[in-house]
C-alpha cells in the first residue's frame, strides 16, 4: 500500500507561514519596550517634529548650542538625583542648593578679589563645598534620623533658598571673575566647554554606577534595603554618600551655571529640582528604587530640553515651559507605573517580558 504524505504545507492549511519562534518574538519585544528605545524614540519624534513646525532654525548650530548649554546644567543636577532615585529616595532640594551653592561661592570670589583662573577655582571648590554639605545634611537626616527623603528634601529646599536671599538681600549677584565667563562661553571644536564637563561627569558616574562595587550596592540599597543590611552593606553610610554625591553635583551646577550666565539669578531655578527627576525618570530611573542608568537620565535629560525650546521657537509663551515640565514629569511617572506592571507580569510568566 502506499504510504500516505500527512505533512501540512502553509499553502495546503490555510492559516498562512507559522508565526515567528517565541524566542524571536520575545526578543523583539525587550527590544521596543526597553526603557531607552522609548525614550530615544520619543527624542527622535520631537527633533523632527519641530523640524517640521519651525524650520530650519531649530536645528540650526546656534539654537543647538543653546539647548547642550542649557540641558548641560540641569543634566548635572539630574546624574545626582538619579543616584538618589535608584536608592529609592528622592531630592527635592537639588535647585535651591544650586543657588546656595552659586551665591556662596560669588561672596568668596568678590572677598578674595581676584579675577582669574585663581579666584574661578576657588569659587568651584566653595561651590562643590556648600553642595556638600547640604547633601550631607539631607543624607544624614534620611539615613540616620530615618526620616522621608521628601520631607526631608522639601525642608532644605526652603532652608536654602532661604540662606541665599539673606545672604544676598534678595538680590542676584554679578560679580563673577572674567576667567569663569570666559570658559562658560569658549568652545572646544565648536563644543562649549560646560557640554563637554557635563559629559565628562555623566561618563564618570556611569562607569561608577555600572561598573563598581559603589554602583552594585546602590542598585542593591534600592532593591532591597534589608537584604543589603544581611549582605554586610554599610546602608546608612552609603546613603549618606549618595546625597553628598547629589549635593556636590548641584555645587558644581551652580558653579557652571555662574559661568554661563554670570549672575546668580535667584529666581530662575524654582524648576530645576522637577526637571532634573523628569530627565531620571524618563530615562527609566523608578521611583520605588533599584532600577536606573545615566545613559537613559542623558536622553531623558534632553526631552524637556527640546520640548521648551520648539515651543519657544513656534512662538508660544515662555511660561508654557511650566507647564511642559508639569505634564512630561506627570507622564514621566506613569511610564513607571507601566513599567513595573510589566516586570511583575513577566515575573510571574505573563506573556510580557520582564
Amino acid at each position: 500500500m502506499a504510504s500516505v504524505n500527512t505533512q501540512r504545507t502553509p499553502s495546503t492549511t490555510g492559516r498562512g507561514p507559522d508565526p515567528a519562534p517565541a524566542s524571536t518574538r520575545r526578543g523583539t519585544s525587550v527590544v521596543t519596550q526597553h526603557p531607552l528605545f522609548v525614550v530615544t524614540t520619543a527624542l527622535v519624534a520631537l527633533l523632527l517634529i519641530f523640524t517640521l513646525i519651525n524650520g530650519p532654525t531649530f536645528l540650526s548650530a546656534q539654537n543647538v548650542r543653546n539647548m547642550a548649554l542649557a540641558g548641560s546644567i540641569i543634566l548635572v543636577l539630574a546624574i545626582g538625583v538619579t543616584y538618589v532615585i535608584i536608592t529609592a529616595g528622592f531630592d527635592l532640594s537639588v535647585g535651591s542648593n544650586l543657588v546656595l551653592s552659586g551665591v556662596v561661592s560669588v561672596v568668596v570670589m568678590r572677598a578674595v578679589g581676584g579675577q582669574g583662573w585663581g579666584a574661578a577655582l576657588l569659587g568651584l571648590a566653595v561651590a562643590v563645598l556648600v553642595g556638600g554639605i547640604v547633601g550631607a545634611i539631607n543624607g544624614a537626616l534620611v539615613a540616620y534620623a530615618d526620616l522621608n527623603p521628601i520631607i526631608v528634601t522639601l525642608g532644605t529646599l526652603g532652608a536654602a533658598l532661604g540662606l541665599a536671599q539673606v545672604v544676598t538681600g534678595g538680590q542676584d549677584l554679578n560679580d563673577v571673575p572674567p576667567a569663569m565667563m570666559d570658559f562658560g562661553v569658549g568652545r572646544l571644536a565648536g563644543v562649549p566647554w560646560v557640554v563637554i564637563a557635563a559629559g565628562v561627569v555623566a561618563l564618570i558616574a556611569g562607569i561608577a554606577l555600572h561598573y563598581t562595587a559603589f554602583g552594585r550596592h546602590t542598585f542593591a540599597i534600592g532593591s532591597n534595603k534589608e537584604a543589603a543590611v544581611r549582605a554586610g552593606i554599610r546602608v546608612r553610610a552609603h546613603l549618606t554618600g549618595i546625597y553628598v554625591i547629589s549635593g556636590v553635583l548641584a555645587g558644581l551646577a551652580g558653579w557652571l551655571s555662574l559661568a554661563v550666565y554670570g549672575t546668580t539669578n535667584i529666581g530662575g531655578h524654582s524648576l530645576d529640582a522637577l526637571n532634573a527627576a523628569t530627565a531620571a525618570l524618563l530615562g527609566g530611573a523608578s521611583l520605588f528604587g533599584g532600577i536606573g542608568s545615566i545613559a537613559g537620565t542623558v536622553i531623558g535629560n534632553a526631552i524637556p530640553v527640546v520640548l521648551a525650546s520648539g515651543l519657544v521657537i513656534a512662538g508660544l509663551q515662555t511660561f508654557w515651559q511650566q507647564v511642559v515640565t508639569g505634564v512630561v514629569l506627570i507622564a514621566a511617572v506613569y511610564l513607571d507605573r507601566v513599567r513595573r506592571l510589566r516586570r511583575g507580569r513577566g515575573r510571574r510568566g505573563g506573556s510580557t517580558p520582564e
